[in-house]
């Protein structure tokens, strides 16, 4: 039976993460919530910031479905320009701070952005938009200049705005890696079953310390910990980059007992000399996800922190973006699983006729789930490709083994096809990892005369290690089939990733010439 709804009834069931913000304000009130530099806020100090930087959406002639573009990196601001939009029921538009040129004005003309906010040091990149630059405000600046002086002080106006919790709150560009990117559209609805999923299958809870140094601009920080950090009570700070010595030294002076970070930045806690030397104890929950975390890496994570409970998380941008969750008593039986899939997410491997795979037998993982992306904007053929068979495709190759645990094996463009026979990249790195001298590993396929494609292993030494090519492939030959062997290894300084921590394998793939290569983290 389908009910007709006053509108009284429906603005007092209305759920949006406006709404959300407000009640936690209400419980929490004056105890700390955030930390940013030297200045801190307590709940209701930032539920006006809120309202004020709302408000002042609203005099410029914003309402609500209108873009908000923001470019910038972490801070107390960043996050209450999202804070604000979500009151007015303006759509925040969160973009990788390192972009420019093409790419900022792709991102900018695709999502129609009326308002852009950009940190100072960032503004002139905007200049390449030319005539066609919206309206641009600083999100932290000089004084009385910029969106933090608006969200410090000032009236407070009525922001009972009429937002549908069913409306866009965000676009989340996906990387672009095959593609030009696509603007994943999030409901205020799909974040807020996906924060219910965090809170209850990440074990978030009030008296969590928690240090927030991914970027913002990215869904794991700010979806699965940010947001779901401030509605349940807990007090984080954030910092912004996680450079190893500042992340550890921070632990220790702020008590920090929750902190989550991709395979990359755990790698680079684990090999700086600091994490020896801090007392790190206060460490309760350690968070990994966004990429697959190798396994000798993960073991060697929980031998230095034994007392932390680790969870893996796993999803993508497209489901806000949490799908699978290894919670820490089941580490031990299945390490290299990404768990089971969490409260609001239901789960399929399936073949290419979309029937269920066998357990043990690869196939593409999808999903349905209230918190999914309602498409793709101004992207039909990509969204109805991505939703073909009523599941969300995740472009993800995994399997389930007999008592429903995920493993993930690739994600399909990584898949190495060498002589008509599929790899999984992630395999062999493993392989490569359980190397003394090994610190970092990326296999990649590179094309090959006789193979079309051949495995190809991008390596990174620990510090004052050393080893040949032909030390590694005999290495990799004692545990692998001969047909995923590496065909070469390349020692680099580093590998490039991604502002958010992710490997680039598709500037290896890129960079690479024939010879040794040197590439820039950025």
């Amino acid at each position: 039976m389908s009910l007709s709804l006053s509108p009284e009834i429906v603005r007092a069931r209305r759920n949006t993460l406006g709404d959300a913000l407000r009640r936690s304000a209400r419980r929490q009130r004056n105890r700390p919530a955030l930390a940013y530099a030297d200045r801190q806020w307590s709940f209701e100090e930032l539920n006006q910031a809120a309202d004020r930087v709302a408000g002042f959406y609203a005099s410029l002639g914003l309402k609500a479905g209108d873009r908000v573009l923001s470019y910038g990196k972490n801070s107390d601001a960043y996050l209450i320009a999202f804070l604000g939009c979500t009151r007015l029921g303006a759509i925040h538009v969160p973009i990788n701070y390192a972009l420019t040129g093409d790419e900022l004005i792709y991102l900018v003309k695709q999502s129609g952005a009326a308002l852009v906010l950009s940190d100072p040091d960032l503004a002139a990149n905007l200049d390449v938009l030319g005539a066609d630059q919206p309206a641009t405000r600083l999100l932290r600046g000089a004084p009385g200049e910029d969106l933090l002086s608006i969200a410090l002080s000032g009236p407070l106006p009525d922001t009972d705005y009429p937002v549908d919790d069913s409306s866009v709150a965000q676009f989340l560009y996906t990387s672009g890696t095959t593609a030009a990117p696509k603007g994943a559209m999030l409901s205020h609805a799909g974040i807020q079953a996906e924060y219910q999923t965090c809170i209850q299958d990440l074990e978030l809870r009030a008296t969590d310390r928690a240090l927030a140094a991914l970027p913002l601009y990215h869904t794991a920080q700010m979806h699965v910990f940010t947001m779901p950090h401030l509605l349940v009570g807990a007090w984080q700070m954030i910092i912004d980059a996680p450079a190893p010595a500042r992340v550890l030294e921070l632990i220790e002076q702020e008590r920090i007992t929750s902190f989550f970070a991709p395979p990359t930045v755990w790698i680079s806690l684990l090999r700086h000399p600091d994490f020896a030397t801090r007392d790190l104890s206060s460490l309760e929950k350690v968070y990994y996800g966004a990429s697959i975390m190798p396994v000798p890496v993960l073991q060697e994570l929980r031998q230095r922190l034994p007392k932390a409970q680790p969870f893996n998380c796993y999803g993508q941008t497209e489901i806000a973006p949490m799908a699978t969750v290894l919670r820490p008593h089941e580490h031990e039986a299945r390490p290299a699983s990404a768990g089971r899939p969490v409260f609001n997410v239901e789960t399929r491997v399936v073949d290419e006729q979309f029937n269920d795979c066998p357990p043990g037998t690869l196939g593409e993982i999808v999903h349905r789930s209230p918190q999914l992306t309602l498409g793709y904007w101004n992207k039909p053929e990509q969204t109805a490709e991505a939703f073909a068979g009523g599941w969300f495709r995740s472009g993800d190759l995994g399997y389930f083994d007999d008592e429903g645990y995920l493993f993930i094996a690739d994600r399909v463009k990584d898949v190495i096809n060498t002589g008509g026979v599929l790899v999984a990249s992630r395999e062999v790195e493993e392989a490569l990892l359980t190397h003394a001298a090994v610190s970092e590993v990326a296999v990649v396929a590179l094309p090959d005369p006789k193979w079309i494609e051949a495995v190809a292993a991008f390596v990174v030494l620990r510090d004052g290690a050393s080893a040949t090519e032909e030390l590694l492939i005999a290495h990799a030959k004692a545990t692998l089939a001969p047909y995923k062997v590496p065909k070469q290894v390349i020692f680099v300084p580093n590998l490039p990733r991604n502002t958010a921590g992710k490997i680039l394998k598709r500037e290896l793939r890129k960079a690479h010439t024939g010879s040794e290569a040197m590439f820039a983290t950025g």
